[in-house]
Formats: structure tokens, sequence, C-alpha cells
């Protein structure tokens, strides 16, 4: 590296996502599983397990967008600021 991160504390050994090439490896290695793994899933969605619908909804219909109801108050010793900008005086 030009800029000398490593010297600097800069990224470990591994740290990263992995290169597309070792992606691309890993996927022609599991690709001749995939008829045992869809028949694996079958089998636990015959056998109602809960894990395997769930995995399945998540797919098929993706996890709903999640919300966060974000209310600030705040209270200091009930102070309340219009009186700092009365107007009658």
């Amino acid at each position: 590296m030009s800029d000398k991160r490593e010297n600097n504390g800069g990224a470990r050994n591994g740290a990263g996502r992995k290169p597309k090439a070792e992606e691309q490896k890993l996927i022609e290695r599991l690709t001749p599983l995939m008829p045992k793994a869809y028949e694996a899933l079958k089998t636990a969605l015959e056998g109602d397990e809960s894990w395997a619908v769930k995995l399945s909804f998540e797919y098929f219909y993706g996890k709903p967008k999640q919300t966060i109801d974000q209310t600030t108050v705040l209270s200091i010793n009930d102070f309340d600021i219009d009186k700092l900008y009365d107007k009658k005086t």
C-alpha cells in the first residue's frame, strides 16, 4: 500500500470482502449439492419445521421493512423556553 496503512494500524490479513473468484469457486463446488438441499428443505417443510417455513417465506416474499418509532421528549426540571422570550416586556 502506498499510503502505508499497514504501519498505522491498517487492515489486518484476511479482512474485507473475499475476492469474486473465491466466491465463484465456492458456488461451483456447492452447485451439485443443490438438489439435495432442496430435498432437505422440502422434507423439513412437509414435517412442519418452523425454521423451514420461516426461511421459505423470507426468501420468497422478503423480510418486512424494519421501522423505528422515534419520539424524543426533552424535559429539564419543567423549564419553559417561552418564558425566556416573553414578549410582554
